[in-house]
């Protein structure tokens, strides 16, 4: 799962820069190729599901992105700095980012990859909705639809009702929820922060939650949860060579997407990329097909597309709207 993808570019980060101009082409390869780095990063997250409790591989994980981050820094200690202008906003969002990450990957162990993506991916129906509730921004109708046949795309994939329903299906959609807030707290209080100070804000306070996580979860007595929910309520595990070398490869990969996506979005705008944004879902398919043959039903296949068309459409009215004034000022000029 991304962590930089809803970062405000900045003029200071200097190696997040990928172009000093607008180049579509080049942002929709990056993200694409990003994407296609984040589906393998969170395959192997499932391999490992069964050897390492979440908090651990977290932890461990936020580690090496950590250390990574520091490298880059030293490297280009000139061109960005590592301290946020708002220290209780990025620590906010880091908050939001991290709820959206425990229930994603929380997940994985109990769910397909296409259906945790499925599930994150009503993100940007969760905006839209948000922005009505919380910052009081106007949703037409069309949106408002658009909304509800996200919802529609989610039911068909959860299929709540059935045998198929498991309530640990709900947590992708949870993340989907939180993952939103972040954009959200991204847009309105993190906008003039670069992303380096972002991913370190995440870095850090993500090690510091899986600490706590494994001091509790190592701290408590045995119960039902650690039984049947190892991967959630359980604390350190024995760590093989395999395994380590996974959760290093997962950082490389997490850290080479996140930079990816984050020149991506400098490259273009957020609205031309929404439809690319999407692409998740079909590397999700295709590694949960690959490495654990995973083939979604008829009725999955529906669902994710209903989503994705749901949430480009959000994406466009978005553009749309945010470029009405500027197309009223033109035709007064004239």
């Amino acid at each position: 799962m991304a962590e930089l993808n809803t970062s405000t570019p900045s003029q200071d980060a200097g190696f997040f820069a990928g172009a000093r101009k607008d180049r579509p082409a080049l942002a929709a390869t990056l993200m694409v190729g990003s994407l296609a780095l984040l589906g393998l990063q969170d395959s192997l997250v499932k391999l490992t599901s069964g050897e390492v409790s979440l908090w651990q591989f977290q932890f461990l994980r936020s580690g090496c992105n950590f250390g990574l981050i520091l490298l880059l820094w030293l490297f280009y200690r000139g061109e960005i700095s590592p301290y946020p202008k708002r220290i209780g906003a990025v620590a906010l969002r880091s908050l939001f980012l991290i709820g959206a990450m425990v229930f994603f990957f929380g997940g994985i162990p109990f769910l397909t990859l296409s259906q945790i993506a499925a599930g994150l991916y009503v993100f940007p129906i969760f905006v839209a909705v948000l922005s009505a509730l919380i910052l009081k921004e106007k949703v037409g109708i069309r949106r408002v639809m658009a909304i509800l046949a996200g919802f529609l795309g989610t039911i068909l994939i959860l299929k709540p009702g059935t045998s198929d329903f498991q309530l640990y299906a709900v947590m992708p959609v949870i993340a989907g929820l939180c993952y939103a807030a972040t954009i959200l707290t991204t847009r309105k209080l993190c906008h003039e922060e670069s992303p380096f100070a972002l991913s370190l804000g995440v870095a850090t306070a993500f090690i510091l939650v899986s600490s706590a996580g494994l001091v509790l979860t190592t701290m408590a007595s045995p119960n039902d949860y650690a039984i049947h929910w190892p991967y959630l309520f359980s604390g350190w595990h024995p760590l093989t060579i395999t395994v380590g070398g996974i959760i290093v490869a997962c950082s490389c990969l997490n850290l080479t997407a996140n930079i990816g996506l984050a020149r991506a979005y400098q490259s273009a705008e957020s609205s031309w990329l929404a439809p690319f944004d999407y692409s998740y879902l079909v590397f999700a398919t295709f590694w949960g097909v690959v490495m654990w043959g995973d083939v979604p039903d008829l009725l999955s296949f529906i669902g994710m597309s209903i989503i994705a068309t749901a949430g480009c459409y959000v994406a466009w009215r978005e553009r749309v709207e945010n470029n009405l004034p500027r197309v009223e000022l033109n035709r007064a000029l004239r």
